[in-house]
């Protein structure tokens, strides 16, 4: 007999759990556990083989959110770690495994002496669901965004600093408030370090406070895509729309730019682009113009008579559910109209779409729709997406959520 409540499936619903596919619906359920939201239940296919282990969320279309799977053919899975299950709970040694897989992951991709900040733990695809864990050198930013990884609060915060990180922050996600029924207070776990914490990217500098910051303080996702940018620069006159903490212009600057303008609506985030400017001001010769706006970018594209050779679009997610995808979709069409027209000829755009629910195919299409109105003649030259460190779970392609195109404007 199990020692976990059991979430049976409909007949021929278990498709997906055994392509290891980590959600499963609430329409593929024959028979919901006698269980509480967060509760770690059993699968069971509809003639009750056990097919993988989960986390329950009897609110959420996603009812269950799975992290170990059973089945033999595909190596060791449960039998490795079939010491750390027991009496319906599973034991602290099982997380300490997840946890330190994803680091020396991190450790083998990213080089410490040039880049302190990376996501530690990417949810689905670190094969941990609910869990998002960024490092600002000694920091680390938790997002626990389903019941089930909140109960592993004491557990995690524990490893977490028997790994040799000092502080923690937790930073709730108002969506996981209203979803799954858990605490909208953001706090330290730790004596919180001196803010804002100074971090390290490619060798370049950046404040970053996860007090007050977005997402977890600042945009990590960019990286390469910023390393990218700092080989294109050189000689050019480039925008950098929704710019935040300027990350695209620092880079921009270090890689030789002639001219950066910054524009972001709040005056706050010109602000602090401007404090990492001038953390990072011996990247550059002293005498190129970088100038500050804080406006909506989509009326400053309307109304500016500057002609720029690349510009950088990097929105807010516009589609927070499926609902949103066809204003979404009109906003980002807009928007890449708009840089269209005023881009210089033979320039470069970097756009980008964070919406989880806008692919790439779909983005790539919207793009299309705006090079056609704008009656540019436009290539795609590379394709831009997440870095490395929020690796894509190939059995759960919803993990990858950044896309991007790098365009050449004829």
């Amino acid at each position: 007999m199990s020692q976990f409540p059991i979430l049976q499936l409909l007949p021929k619903k278990e498709r997906a759990v055994l392509h290891r596919h980590p959600w499963v619906f609430s329409g593929a359920v024959k028979k919901l556990p006698q269980a509480a939201n967060g509760d770690i239940v059993e699968v069971q296919s509809a003639e009750g083989q056990t097919l993988a282990y989960g986390f329950f969320s009897p609110q959420s279309q996603i009812v269950c959110r799975l992290f170990e799977f059973m089945e033999p053919a595909w190596g060791q899975g449960m039998a490795a770690s079939a010491a750390f299950f027991g009496q319906g709970q599973v034991g602290p040694d099982y997380w300490r495994g997840k946890i330190e897989h994803a680091l020396a992951l991190r450790r083998r991709l990213l080089d410490p002496a040039t880049t302190n900040c990376y996501r530690l733990l990417h949810a689905e695809g670190d094969f941990f669901p609910g869990v998002i864990a960024d490092v600002y050198h000694q920091t680390v930013v938790l997002q626990l965004l389903i019941k089930g990884t909140e109960k592993l609060l004491p557990t995690l915060t524990e490893l977490l600093l028997g790994l040799g990180y000092r502080h923690i922050y937790l930073k709730s996600k108002a969506s996981s408030h209203f979803l799954e029924d858990m605490p909208q207070e953001s706090r330290w776990l730790t004596e919180a370090p001196e803010l804002p914490l100074r971090v390290r990217e490619h060798g370049l500098e950046f404040y970053v406070n996860p007090e007050k910051g977005q997402k977890t303080g600042f945009f990590i996702d960019q990286r390469e895509n910023r390393q990218l940018l700092r080989g294109l620069a050189h000689g050019k006159r480039v925008l950098n729309t929704f710019s935040y903490t300027a990350g695209f212009s620092v880079y921009a600057l270090a890689g030789g730019a002639s001219l950066v303008h910054s524009v972001d609506i709040s005056k706050d985030a010109v602000a602090l682009g401007q404090a990492n400017l001038e953390l990072n001001r011996g990247q550059w010769p002293a005498q190129i113009p970088h100038q500050g706006i804080a406006a909506d970018c989509f009326e400053y594209l309307r109304q500016t008579d500057e002609r720029y050779d690349l510009i950088v679009l990097d929105p807010p997610a516009f589609a927070k559910n499926a609902k949103s995808v066809p204003n979404a979709a009109r906003g980002y069409k807009d928007l890449n109209l708009l840089a269209f027209r005023q881009i210089e000829p033979g320039g470069l755009v970097m756009t980008f779409s964070c919406s989880q629910n806008i692919d790439k195919l779909l983005f790539q299409k919207i793009v299309f729709g705006a090079a056609a109105d704008a009656r540019r003649n436009v290539r795609i030259l590379q394709f831009l997406g997440q870095p490395a460190d929020h690796p894509v779970n190939i059995f759960h392609p919803e993990s990858e959520y950044l896309k991007g195109l790098l365009l050449w404007v004829e």
